[in-house]
């Protein structure tokens, strides 16, 4: 993709707007708690090490918060070697899992959603751990091979369909004053937040300039149960969706929060200035 030089913003509307990266998250493992980061690599796939590690079930599905919203308690972090996970209930007395990746292990074939892909089996001990914490038979898996992008052209690993998911700081704050009981970013699970851009403005944005890096805005994320799950406590409630879906229903889901697909490639900093590059033409769609 070329990406356009300054003063010459080609396909879309005359960019418009500023501003400043304030959240870099990164999700080690699918559906476990996000970490954050002061800063991260952009690779094809994400932040370097995002949805590396997946479980499924006997027959290779995915597994997340949607089946268990538990897994929320889930506290991983991973070095590159290394994957530790701690389960944040003080209920239940169980030491951290300390796992080193396993790169040779057997291939199984896996599903995300309907998307097929690839996973190493990462041992009986990890299974073992993850089943007793779930009270359900399930395997851990380290991603493996390549899986496009539903749209975009990009690659993904683990994740539902791309490797970002950008959203505005603003966007939160107008959602918090429709809330009896304002929530936190966590409940959306975003890989970058950006402040400066307005109440949705991530709508209006095609390419975004992340200090460094390039970023296209390919997908309105539709939203799901996991954003009634609280992320500290793994209790489901009726909030956002109820809220959201009276005036962010668009198409055929709610939308908050934009999908996006790294173009230039480079290392994000929390602090970054954000430049939208180009927006979108008054009568693009792009799947809303």
């Amino acid at each position: 993709m070329t990406v356009p030089a300054r003063g010459n913003r080609e396909g879309g509307r005359p960019a418009a707007g500023t501003g400043v990266l304030t959240e870099l998250n990164v999700y080690p493992f699918k559906s476990g708690r996000g970490t954050s980061l002061r800063t991260a690599e952009l690779t094809p796939t994400g932040l370097r090490y995002d949805r590396e590690f997946m479980l499924i079930t006997p027959e290779g599905r995915f597994l997340s918060q949607r089946d268990f919203p538990r897994m929320a308690l889930l506290r991983p972090s991973y070095d590159g070697e290394v994957l530790t996970v701690a389960f944040a209930d003080p209920a239940v007395d169980v030491a951290p899992l300390v796992h080193k990746a396993v790169h040779d292990g057997p291939v199984r074939e896996v599903f995300v959603h309907r998307s097929a892909c690839q996973g190493v089996d990462q041992g009986d001990e990890a299974a073992a751990w993850f089943s007793a914490l779930l009270d359900a038979e399930c395997r851990l898996v380290r991603f493996t091979g390549r899986r496009a992008t539903k749209r975009g052209g990009g690659q993904v690993a683990f994740a539902d369909g791309y490797p970002l998911l950008v959203l505005s700081a603003e966007s939160l704050a107008d959602l918090n004053a429709r809330l009896a009981e304002p929530l936190p970013m966590n409940r959306f699970r975003p890989s970058l937040v950006i402040e400066g851009l307005g109440p949705y403005g991530e709508d209006e944005a095609r390419l975004l300039r992340v200090g460094p890096a390039v970023i296209e805005l390919v997908k309105p994320c539709t939203r799901c149960v996991i954003t009634t799950t609280d992320q500290d406590t793994g209790v489901r409630g009726r909030e956002p969706l109820r809220t959201l879906a009276a005036y962010r229903t668009i198409g055929r889901g709610i939308r908050f929060g934009q999908n996006g697909v790294p173009r230039v490639l480079g290392t994000l900093t929390v602090g970054d200035p954000v430049e939208v590059l180009e927006t979108r033409p008054p009568d693009s769609d792009d799947g809303r």
